[in-house]
């Protein structure tokens, strides 16, 4: 892995299915977060990217919005490797509707996106208010957006629960009083730190405070394993 001094963040965009009009406005935010951490941020949707060398540098990999098969096959190898080897992740949003056939990323996430109801107000509840991606919420967090639903619940997977969403204030949940929305997975043998927030859909969430510290302190954990 490259010292701390020379490494950076990789924002990845493609999208192979649903293209979300918040990614520009993410991938910015994103980028922006970074450098206030300190570290440079290249934003791309090159698949080509997704090697041992480049991934080597990586402080950590952002998979933001991404959907569909956006990796290659010599990606994947090196992609895993990259986690299994310690680097970190930070999937946003629609990265849970990513690489649908590919079992390591299904494995890593914990569970795969399946549908939401229509954008609308709600509440987030806070269950780990002292984690760096949830200390700047409130314990309840009034927020608009898609509520994704999952096609389990990850916590069976051994992910560590940060947020959940109160079905009670939204119509369309399907998973109930136990609704994940912000997750972890800490350092192990095996892999790096990941963590995925469902939330991120609107443009106006990256221009949010709130939204723009949640992120920024998700990116501070992923990159300090």
């Amino acid at each position: 892995m490259a010292s701390s001094a020379t490494r950076d963040v990789l924002v990845y965009t493609r999208t192979a299915g649903y293209r979300h009009e918040s990614i520009p406005a993410g991938a910015a935010a994103l980028a922006g977060l970074a450098a206030e951490a300190g570290f440079a941020a290249e934003t791309t949707e090159d698949p080509a990217v997704f090697t041992p060398d480049r991934l080597a540098r990586c402080a950590a990999v952002v998979l933001l919005s991404t959907t569909g098969t956006v990796l290659t096959e010599a990606g994947r190898t090196a992609f895993e490797a990259y986690v299994r080897g310690g680097g970190g992740l930070l999937a946003v949003h629609a990265a849970a509707n990513a690489e649908p056939d590919w079992p390591f990323y299904g494995e890593l996430l914990g569970t795969r996106f399946d549908g939401h109801p229509p954008l609308q107000p709600g509440t987030v509840r806070v269950d780990v208010p002292d984690h760096p991606a949830t200390e700047p919420l409130p314990p309840h967090w009034e927020w608009t957006d898609e509520w994704y639903n999952f096609t389990a619940n990850p916590r069976a997977t051994g992910v560590r629960v940060l947020a959940r969403a109160d079905e009670t204030s939204y119509h369309g949940g399907t998973l109930g009083a136990d609704h994940p929305l912000v997750w972890c997975r800490e350092s192990a043998p095996d892999r790096g730190r990941v963590l995925f927030t469902a939330l991120g859909h609107a443009v106006e969430a990256y221009a949010d405070p709130a939204f723009r510290a949640h992120l920024a302190g998700a990116l501070r954990w992923v990159t300090s394993g």
